[in-house]
């Protein structure tokens, strides 16, 4: 199987209707990073110092040495900034969720102490905050596992949340198996939480976001002032909320850290911001625990076969009928690199119909001849196939008078005997009268343009028939 893991149909044109308690308009999750303490450094026994977010431009790694400068900013955040974001939530009785390196959080008690009196969320953001890129996956399976026994030993209870960040391609799956996470969040691909499928678990992902962050404060293109952090987040919330007094309610996620937000100059414009949130009526500030509640039971995960993951014996017994008598369709688009994009109707159906339409003049023709006449001899003597039985009854073709059938006759003998196959025609889009007319006309056209027209309606169909069976 060529299958494809990438997932870019995600929720589809029509997302689920969030319903956030007390139907709020939007969902704002404020998430502070603690990662002060469990960063590169030697005293950690890293290789070398930190150099990723930090206000020292150029940073980059010293090798076997300790960095004075990138340690006393990062001190900064324990020091000063976490006791002034504090205050600012715990004054404004907003909820938080703590993104906590576990070894960072065993060196910050106090800073724990306060998280737990605030009845902030505190999730895992892994052993160490460090690069996982390049981490062999037993060694991450064996620190994730460590994360959880030392984030219980330091706070209390294990985490029920995880976001690595600097993750692997293994990060989630490893995170997912251990059937302990309400939610995980090394995802930036939704404005909504969706369910993930690993193996025999259903897994929650709550999507972060790496934009509405004040890394970008620490990175290029980003911000240089509290103002700039202040107009993006207030843009961000006027569309989401714009959208959701429009049924179409979505998550904000707003990332923070100690070290960067919590500066006298930054942390002015994220006051403006929760300034004019809270002004807002029908906004539900909310951990991401209490997200991933309401969306477990307000949106439960139902598993449905899909045709990405079918073997090719199941795939033709489903989908063999769509175009009417050609197993071979559906043979070949199995065969084609199919992925999540593809467990859709819209989706199955381009990959049905590429293989239609890259067939031979003679094997499309071949499709043609395998459709019925319209009231024809076989929908009389019920030989039609259910599909088509269907179809024709849509618009009371299994009703006729003698003269309507005997018009219907009439005009297929007339047409097979000018174009040389059926009068094909997507007959849940018309009704009785439409089809007539355009049996009419269409007799009048050339073969050629009666082949393309005969294609099109082909697909149509099939279409139609994809529509009743897949979302």
């Amino acid at each position: 199987m060529n299958r494809y893991p990438r997932d870019f149909r995600g929720h589809g044109p029509n997302p689920p209707d969030a319903k956030w308690p007390g139907g709020a308009k939007i969902a704002i999750s404020l998430v502070l990073n603690y990662e002060e303490g469990g960063e590169n450094n030697l005293l950690h026994g890293d290789a070398q110092s930190e150099a990723f977010l930090s206000d020292i431009a150029g940073a980059t790694p010293w090798p076997a040495m300790r960095h004075w400068n990138m340690e006393s900013i990062y001190d900064y955040g324990a020091r000063a900034g976490f006791w002034r974001l504090h205050r600012l939530f715990t004054e404004r009785n907003l909820p938080v969720t703590i993104y906590g390196v576990t070894s960072a959080l065993a060196r910050n008690p106090e800073q724990v102490a306060a998280m737990k009196a605030a009845g902030w969320e505190i999730a895992s953001h892994g052993l160490k905050w460090v690069d996982h890129r390049d981490m062999p996956e037993d060694v991450e399976r064996a620190q994730i596992a460590e994360s959880f026994r030392l984030h219980e030993e330091v706070t209390g209870e294990p985490p029920r949340g995880w976001y690595t960040g600097r993750c692997s391609m293994n990060t989630v799956h490893l995170t997912a198996e251990t059937a302990r996470l309400d939610w995980i969040s090394d995802t930036y691909d939704d404005d909504l939480p969706y369910w993930l499928e690993l193996g025999d678990r259903d897994q929650l992902v709550i999507p972060y976001t790496l934009e509405a962050n004040d890394m970008r404060f620490a990175t290029a293109p980003g911000y240089i002032e509290g103002e700039q952090f202040f107009t993006y987040l207030r843009d961000t919330f006027d569309t989401l909320y714009a959208e959701g007094q429009q049924g179409r309610a979505k998550m904000f996620s707003i990332g923070l850290h100690c070290r960067l937000i919590g500066r006298p100059g930054k942390i002015a414009g994220l006051k403006r911001f929760l300034d004019y949130a809270q002004s807002h009526e029908g906004v539900w500030f909310a951990r991401r625990i209490d997200i991933a509640r309401h969306w477990a039971a307000t949106h439960p995960h139902h598993r449905i076969e899909r045709p990405s993951q079918m073997t090719r014996d199941r795939f033709v017994e489903r989908f063999g009928g769509i175009f009417e008598h050609s197993p071979w369709i559906a043979e070949g688009a199995w065969a084609l690199e199919l992925g999540p994009a593809h467990d859709c109707a819209t989706g199955l159906h381009n990959a049905l119909a590429r293989i239609f339409r890259s067939a031979s003049p003679d094997q499309r023709l071949a499709v043609l001849r395998a459709h019925p006449d319209l009231a024809g001899k076989l929908a009389a003597a019920k030989r039609l196939t259910p599909e088509s039985t269907a179809e024709q009854a849509s618009a009371a073709l299994d009703a006729l008078t003698d003269d309507e059938r005997a018009t219907f006759q009439r005009l297929n003998t007339e047409y097979v005997a000018k174009h040389g196959f059926p009068f094909i025609i997507a007959v849940r889009d018309n009704t009785k009268a439409s089809i007539l007319q355009a049996f009419a006309t269409r007799i009048g056209n050339d073969t050629a343009t009666e082949f393309t027209t005969a294609c099109a309606q082909v697909e149509r169909i099939a279409e139609l028939r994809l529509k009743d069976i897949l979302p």
